[in-house]
């Protein structure tokens, strides 16, 4: 008596019976896994979310920034920006790590003029020297005037109001607005030479 129907042997049942056993306890692992996540409290828990942007690079990604107590306890991009919608490049994505770190270094190291060995210095000291020895260089070579002769051989005399002696390098971890009042700072000190890495 001959069947339509294709012809399975012992094998290939339990095989195949093996398998469906396999999808079905990874779903049911899965599924239980699920429970367990909503069912932990979130880490976010208590806390009041502050809107912020990333201080990385010039895109100006949204993130919220969780504060519980005064401090930080998590940073993630704000879905309602519409420039990223939620999303962070890996930059943004670690900006907590920017903020809260235990490693993360509070004080300078300094090689006196002309020493060989490094000291270990306070941020605060590190600010005034700079502030210090920026006043004194521009003190020190600041230009009102420039004096020259002009084609005609007649002497031309024009205001410039600048120092060559300082120069500025910005980078792409210092934000936007920090960017903006370290350019308006050297300007007004005179600086000619301002450069920025990322050109924000």
């Amino acid at each position: 008596m001959s069947s339509d129907r294709p012809s399975v042997d012992r094998r290939t049942f339990l095989k195949a019976g093996a398998a469906g056993l396999g999808v079905a306890g990874v779903a049911a692992e899965r599924a239980g896994a699920g429970e367990a996540a909503v069912s932990m409290p979130l880490k976010t828990e208590g806390t009041r979310e502050v809107a912020s942007v990333c201080p990385y690079c010039a895109v100006g990604c949204g993130q919220l920034v969780s504060v519980r107590d005064g401090q930080i306890v998590n940073i993630e991009g704000n879905p309602a920006s519409p420039i990223n919608e939620g999303t962070l490049c890996p930059k943004g994505a670690a900006t907590y790590q920017l903020v809260v770190n235990p490693q993360r270094i509070t004080r300078v190291r300094y090689r006196r003029p002309g020493g060989t060995a490094w000291e270990e210095r306070p941020l605060d000291w590190a600010m005034d020297r700079i502030a210090r020895l920026v006043k004194e260089t521009r003190d020190a070579t600041f230009r009102e005037w420039w004096e020259s002769t002009g084609p005609d051989g007649q002497p031309i005399r024009k205001r410039v109001n600048h120092t060559l002696a300082i120069a500025s390098l910005g980078g792409a971890t210092i934000d936007n607005e920090w960017n903006y009042l370290q350019a308006k700072l050297l300007r007004a000190l005179g600086v000619v030479a301002i450069e920025n890495q990322a050109r924000t």
